[in-house]
């Protein structure tokens, strides 16, 4: 698809571009230079730019009633595609809508969209650069207010400005390096070179700042990770249940029931969590229940905070759980319903929370903890949007390597050529340099109205 794009855009394409499914309405778009040929073939010729008409419409060939709809006519450039651009608002039955399409499919150079394909057209069109369009597949995609927030950060182009101005400044560079190479017997005078390396060092710095908040970025996207661990029959199980407030994890009172790892996606604070409940550590001679230890080890080592559950009932702390204790553990003394001493407050040098799942006791302030610790691990002082791409995060290590490469007392030409690739790299990232390449893996991950 994305090998012929100038091409392929002087096709008119059309597809639904809300949910296929028994609705109210379903929104059929069609974009492109025959736009005004579909409305004349339609017979829905009284519509006016930007504005909603209530209009039937009608099948090209057979002349018969499909609809009576609203439409909504865009004329390029100021459309979401950049092109003309039309909006069948239709009743959602399978019928009308498999007419529809049908009455387009018989017009003349129309065709269905692809995958990502109007989307494509926005970027092709100048509409959007690369950093936008993917901002827009997250905000599609999002679902808690964080992921919401980021997206329409970047939707509304704040990474693009971030990236434009490094560029800019790197040009800016580039042409007071090239002005002398033409002169090689002359030096850069001092004062310009000192101002050269003042904003190298400048970019260094805010591109590393910037390349720090990739872990978070990610983790916006993908989710906090967060392991329960502790010995068999310690309340795991117990505790996502209440945690997630659903019957998710088999509680029994025989020892090894959870075998493998159990996961669920919450919203924390507004951000996304995914706790796991994990199969209970002890030394065991059963091949299935060391497999599933053997992954609760795995997700422990992966995880971003741990959950370490302590039996209340036993004095003794499981040394086997607390090897596992840092910096980014809560050690928690469950069934305090049923101790019969003094449970410690401290256990190694961390704080002990005290709960009793059966009763209760103590959940309220555990989860306090747990929203506490997502909120400090996503804040973001300066309020500028994450990196959240590996798309981004590779290039901008690129660019910062050619940065550091540079050297103002080496040949002048092979300083500019620098310069010039660590501004290409940032144009990879925009879409202002060809990226052909990348172009079909972006697009074809959209869904097909979009």
């Amino acid at each position: 698809m994305f090998n012929n794009t100038q091409a392929n855009i002087k096709n008119t394409i059309y597809a639904p571009c809300s949910p296929v499914q028994k609705s109210g309405i379903i929104v059929v778009r069609v974009s492109g230079s025959d736009v005004k040929k579909v409305i004349t073939n339609l017979n829905c010729t009284k519509l006016h730019t930007r504005h909603a008409t209530l209009t039937k419409i009608y099948h090209p060939k057979t002349k018969k009633t499909i609809d009576r709809c609203i439409a909504v006519y865009y004329e390029g450039p100021n459309s979401f595609t950049g092109e003309d651009t039309l909006e069948l608002n239709i009743h959602g039955g399978r019928a009308v809508l498999d007419l529809t399409l049908n009455a387009l499919s018989s017009i003349e150079n129309l065709r269905i969209a692809e995958p990502g394909e109007f989307s494509m057209r926005a970027f092709l069109n100048k509409k959007m650069d690369l950093t936008e369009v993917e901002g827009l597949q997250d905000l599609i995609n999002a679902n808690t207010e964080a992921q919401h927030k980021q997206a329409l950060k970047q939707t509304s182009g704040e990474l693009k400005e971030i990236y434009e101005k490094w560029r800019d400044l790197l040009l800016e560079i580039l042409g007071n390096i090239e002005a002398y190479i033409d002169f090689p017997d002359e030096d850069i005078p001092p004062n310009l070179e000192k101002n050269i390396k003042q904003k190298i060092s400048y970019l260094i710095l805010e591109i590393e700042k910037h390349l720090e908040s990739s872990k978070r970025g990610e983790k916006l996207i993908d989710g906090l990770y967060i392991a329960i661990l502790g010995a068999t029959n310690a309340g795991k199980s117990s505790l996502i249940n209440k945690i997630s407030q659903k019957d998710l994890s088999i509680v029994s009172s025989i020892e090894g029931t959870t075998r493998d790892v159990i996961e669920i996606n919450l919203d924390i604070a507004g951000y996304p969590v995914t706790i796991a409940d994990t199969a209970g550590l002890r030394k065991s001679n059963n091949e299935i229940e060391n497999e599933g230890i053997k992954r609760s080890i795995d997700r422990a080592r992966k995880s971003d905070l741990k959950l370490l559950i302590l039996d209340g009932s036993k004095e003794n702390p499981e040394k086997e759980v607390m090897r596992f204790a840092d910096s980014n553990s809560i050690i928690i003394i469950n069934k305090t319903d049923l101790v019969k001493f003094n449970p410690p407050k401290i256990i190694n040098g961390h704080k002990a929370l005290h709960i009793s799942i059966k009763d209760n006791i103590g959940i309220d302030i555990l989860i306090e903890e747990i929203t506490s610790f997502t909120k400090n691990f996503f804040e973001n002082s300066n309020d500028t949007p994450l990196l959240t791409k590996q798309r981004y995060k590779e290039n901008l290590l690129k660019c910062l390597e050619c940065l550091r490469n540079l050297n103002l007392n080496t040949d002048i030409v092979l300083t500019a050529e620098e310069l010039r690739m660590a501004a290409n790299y940032l144009g990879r990232i925009t879409g202002i340099i060809d990226v052909e390449s990348v172009l079909g893996k972006i697009f074809s991950s959209f869904c097909i109205g979009k």
